[in-house]
């Protein structure tokens, strides 16, 4: 079956809210359709705070990726984070009564379904159930266990959780906008499938995204997710700090951080000053670009120590669980001028900054692959993942059916927008009818009959 699907990804963040349209081109790159941006009024530390101004701004943001990509957005994948997000380990097992056949994805859907039985604090929900290894009866260390035989199916799991209250606040925000909510992603998971590949992946790597209420951690070794955690402070700490300490409005304190801002304050000089338009007639304001620097570092710092606690939790400093691939840092934050030496310098670790120039298709704006833009295109890359296993699994059930029209005009490639969610529904429609049984089909019939004859 020849298909080509769109995503759309929706990063709920605390500085801005970004609406993101993208499809798989023919070259297996992401090509961004549209994107939609608004400032975020309405969240504070990754947590809604304000439900009727972020509505608000996700409809902004929503109509904004709608004029670009010609397309009525319907459907969105959500990202979350804030400081109510925690982790654990967790082990698991079933017992398989049907040992003599081999393990299949049922088994292991029903163990991830046992351990989202598991009881969290009160307030608390699971957000997702992420295996890492798996043991069948004594053989452990077992990446794939389908297709073995065994009659016990064991593993370990790295189980995200979250506050109840946070997480419904988001959806009905989603919602309350005039769509549907597909799936809800953690960030940092979003941003690690943008801007990392699988070499890093194998050989330990620590992804850091700086946002602007909070930095999130995922840390990746042998392909598997081994540690996520969210720090509750990002970008907005620093700009706080910077408006209390230089007597200056919010906007100015963010351009100064942006245009002059340095994590490094051995750079400037005492005699560097940037002058500051005073409000409502007033002077202007003069400040040294070396106390503005000292400010960024102190805070700076305050991060990165946090995130060197995290590497160092999760055993680092064990020759086994050793990243090699050192730290990769995304989003706002990571564009702070001189920022990855000086977490280099705290660390002790490689760094290098993730742009998501691999995943997306070359004729794109060179904006969109900017680190600020990590989560959204990761939301994309996942909501595509998604839709293709639809596709795929209905495609099993149903291989005699096809698009009774193509989505793509095969040679051009052009994406044709009219048809696409009236062929999405009508696909929906005929898996819903398939689905029926025999006898609810006779049934149907036999009430049409009795209609009829009235």
């Amino acid at each position: 079956m020849e298909y080509q699907d769109i995503a759309i990804g929706l990063d709920v963040g605390t500085t801005k809210i970004v609406a993101m349209v993208g499809r798989r081109n023919e070259y297996n790159k992401i090509e961004i359709l549209g994107i939609g941006r608004s400032k975020s009024t309405g969240v504070h530390r990754g947590v809604v705070n304000n439900i009727t101004q972020t509505i608000e701004s996700i409809r902004e943001a929503v109509s904004e990726a709608e004029r670009s990509s010609g397309l009525k957005i319907k459907e969105v994948i959500v990202g979350i984070a804030g400081q109510h997000i925690r982790s654990l380990q967790h082990n698991d097992y079933i017992t398989r009564l049907d040992f003599e056949n081999v393990i299949n994805q049922k088994d292991i859907q029903k163990l991830i379904d046992q351990v989202h039985k598991l009881v969290m604090l009160p307030g608390e929900e699971i957000i997702h159930v992420l295996p890492q290894e798996y043991k069948v009866d004594s053989q452990s260390e077992i990446g794939e266990p389908i297709g073995m035989y065994g009659s016990r199916l064991e593993a370990n799991f790295h189980v995200v959780v979250g506050q109840i209250s946070s997480i419904r606040n988001i959806g009905r925000c989603v919602k309350a906008a005039g769509l549907n909510l597909s799936g809800m992603t953690l960030e940092p998971l979003a941003s690690a499938e943008a801007v990392l590949n699988p070499e890093e992946r194998e050989a330990g790597v620590a992804l850091v995204d700086i946002g602007g209420g909070t930095t999130d951690i995922a840390i990746f070794k042998d392909n598997i997710i081994r540690h996520t955690a969210v720090i509750p402070f990002g970008g907005n700490v620093i700009t706080e700090n910077i408006k209390t300490d230089c007597l200056i409005i919010e906007r100015q304190a963010e351009l100064l951080k942006i245009k002059f801002g340095s994590a490094w304050p051995g750079e400037n000089k005492e005699t560097e000053i940037v002058c500051i338009p005073g409000l409502r007639g007033r002077d202007p304001k003069e400040i040294s670009l070396k106390r503005l620097s000292q400010i960024i570092h102190t805070r700076v710092c305050e991060i990165l120590e946090q995130v060197n606690i995290e590497v160092k939790y999760y055993g680092n400093d064990e020759q086994k669980k050793r990243l090699i691939a050192g730290i990769v840092m995304t989003g706002g934050g990571s564009q702070l001028k001189h920022i990855r030496p000086l977490t280099e310098y705290i660390t002790g670790m490689d760094v290098r900054i993730g742009y998501s120039n691999e995943h997306i298709s070359g004729g794109e704006n060179g904006m969109i692959s900017n680190p600020e833009y990590a989560t959204s295109i990761g939301l994309v890359i996942k909501g595509l993942e998604d839709q293709k296993k639809y596709f795929c699994t209905y495609e099993e059930n149903n291989p005699s059916e096809l698009f009774s029209t193509q989505l793509y005009n095969n040679k051009n490639r052009r994406f044709n927008k009219e048809t696409y969610y009236e062929n999405e529904d009508s696909l929906k429609k005929k898996k819903k009818n398939k689905s029926k049984s025999f006898f609810e089909i006779w049934a149907d019939k036999f009430r049409q009959i009795l209609n009829d004859t009235e």
